[in-house]
């Protein structure tokens, strides 16, 4: 009962923490994607491509840079690199949503960020709650998630990022050498951002598909005027027979 009662604890801190970096992710994040729309020459897939690559850079030195110092300075340098590569993964799942067409000041769309963060789970975590990945998540099949149904997916992807959190202490004696821990450290949490990335491009599907009522284009064909047409021609004929 304590150990439960210790781990639910500790999911709870992890969402408090969740939220505190989305907070801080998001506040830039949509200039972030439109700055990569823009050197993408307006396309938003080779700006996803870009993002991506440049977070993983971001997350391998940042990752290097906490973890080269070895166990002397690891008290300060594990909660430091733990928010701040939090951040910098949320940041590139938010540009990813933007860039997508998704708005990151919904709920429901900063759930699918959190979702994201659990990599390869990213999948097992949508069908475990009935959504499937490659469907459009349009706003239709969000509405159908409820208050209730967000707060339990939260707590799932809290279960598994302290998993990962578990994963990356048993690398810890490794990193507690100077320089190797470094480099260590690094290429873990490339490798995290890499398939975060990965999960981010499944989830998000693209909305900014063409709107053929923008474009002028019909629906559907004027098939009464059409019938009438034809209707009216025929008596005619019949008319003039008579």
């Amino acid at each position: 009962m304590t150990e439960d009662v210790a781990r639910s604890k500790a999911v709870v801190l992890m969402m408090h923490v969740l939220d505190w970096a989305y907070d801080q992710a998001t506040s830039g994040a949509v200039e972030l994607a439109e700055s990569y729309r823009k050197t993408s020459g307006g396309d938003p897939e080779k700006g996803i491509d870009n993002l991506i690559a440049r977070h993983i850079s971001y997350a391998g030195a940042l990752g290097f840079a906490t973890n080269v110092g070895g166990v002397v300075t690891m008290p300060i340098t594990i909660p430091l690199n733990i928010s701040s590569v939090l951040t910098i993964q949320m940041r590139m799942i938010a540009a990813i949503a933007h860039l997508r067409g998704y708005s990151i000041q919904d709920k429901k769309v900063k759930t699918l960020v959190f979702i994201c963060l659990t990599g390869a789970g990213a999948v097992s975590v949508l069908q475990e709650f009935g959504l499937r990945v490659g469907a459009r998540l349009t706003t239709r099949l969000m509405a159908r998630i409820s208050a209730r149904s967000l707060t339990n997916i939260n707590r799932a992807v809290g279960y598994r990022l302290l998993a990962r959190l578990g994963a990356r202490g048993s690398v810890g004696l490794v990193k507690a050498l100077p320089v190797l821990g470094g480099l260590i450290g690094g290429a873990f949490d490339a490798g995290v951002t890499l398939g975060i990335g990965k999960a981010a491009r499944k989830v998000f599907h693209p909305l900014y598909e063409p709107d053929f009522r923008e474009l002028n284009v019909p629906l559907l064909p004027p098939r009464s005027k059409t019938r009438l047409s034809s209707g009216r021609a025929t008596r005619r004929l019949r008319l003039a027979a008579i």
